[in-house]
């Protein structure tokens, strides 16, 4: 049963009375240090369209990716809710015989990512051994994972699925797809040693597979509409990406939903080799808005921002094609949002 508040977020009831010890309450609101996780300080939900009911974008023969960042709260119900809808997609797919992959974009437990609230925040979630996400995920390491010690709870949590312990950045294929997972971690604080070791696998891997169709996925994004308005650092990251003929970026850190233009690493619109950036920070903590946080006022929505979504729990689904793909923001109350697809250059 879910508690929910005008200000707050639905919060889980918890099982046992050690788990209510461990997590100190205000109302129905998680009351932690310096930050209170579950309260979304009045956010307004972006209306949803007209025509949003539950389809899927398909393409024929396609293989499908689905996920999300930023999941895992004690005590918050929105990472359940999206983990059965992944979870429910993925046996769909299963079913009809569609190759499918759960993404992650980081920051997979709150506050940090150590091994207890691994354990405990997102094991019956996304980590339910009963459900089937944990057989296909291929997750990214974000800011709240790299904080325990240094991802190394992540690393032991994911095992292989996760890259080389210590890196976190590593390639595979599906169908005629090429994928990348980096680590945006390292280009922020890592060693001048460890962000040149990445950048220069980055141009070789990307240079040994030369597909048609190239994705990447890290947790900061470059470009956002947040109070934060983005991560200057991953400009070099980038770079390479748009040089390497790169399609599509994925993102999570920021709690919302943003898909932007095709655009270069300087954030100017190119409709020829421009890379498309889609934020998906809602796959189950705090959700919050695009201009405030905690009452402070940020500027106007970042350039080249054409879609906007607040205040919802949801995951992007992306099928790939042969050359071409089509996405789609589904919510957990079965809504499927901003409908799109672009060919690969």
């Amino acid at each position: 049963m879910a508690v929910y508040s005008e200000r707050c977020l639905p919060v889980r009831r918890e099982r046992t009375a050690a788990y209510r010890q461990r997590i100190p309450r205000f109302g129905s609101c998680l009351v932690l240090p310096v930050l209170a996780l579950a309260c979304n300080y009045g956010l307004q939900p972006t209306p949803p369209p007209a025509d949003a009911p539950a389809a899927e974008v398909a393409l024929a023969g396609a293989k499908v990716m689905i996920g999300a960042g930023d999941i895992s709260v004690c005590g918050n119900i929105g990472d359940e809710l999206t983990a059965q809808l992944v979870d429910s997609i993925l046996r769909g797919n299963t079913r009809a015989n569609v190759e499918t992959v759960v993404f992650t974009l980081g920051d997979h437990a709150y506050p940090e990512a150590s091994d207890e609230y691994l354990e405990r925040c997102f094991s019956p979630s996304w980590g339910d051994t009963a459900k089937q996400i944990m057989k296909v995920i291929r997750p990214s390491l974000g800011n709240h994972d790299y904080q325990a010690d240094r991802g190394a709870p992540y690393y032991r949590y994911f095992g292989a699925r996760a890259g080389p312990a210590g890196k976190g950045y590593y390639s595979y294929d599906l169908g005629e797809w090429h994928l990348v997972a980096l680590n945006s971690e390292l280009a922020i604080d890592g060693s001048n040693a460890e962000k040149k070791e990445q950048e220069d696998w980055l141009r070789s891997d990307l240079a040994k597979h030369r597909k048609l169709c190239t994705l990447s996925y890290f947790h900061m994004p470059l470009f956002s509409s947040s109070w934060r308005r983005g991560v200057p650092a991953m400009q070099r990251l980038w770079a390479i990406l748009y040089a390497g003929d790169v399609d599509l970026i994925l993102n999570g850190h920021d709690h919302h939903y943003e898909r932007f233009r095709e655009q270069t690493p300087a954030g100017k619109v190119d409709r020829d080799r421009g890379i498309e950036q889609i934020l998906v920070g809602t796959g189950g903590a705090t959700l919050r808005g695009f201009r405030s946080r905690f009452g402070i006022r940020s500027r106007s929505l970042a350039p080249n921002s054409v879609v906007q979504i607040q205040g919802h729990f949801g995951v992007l689904i992306l099928t790939l094609g042969a050359n071409e793909y089509k996405s789609a923001f589904l919510d957990v109350e079965g809504r499927t949002w901003d409908r799109h697809g672009r060919k690969c250059h």
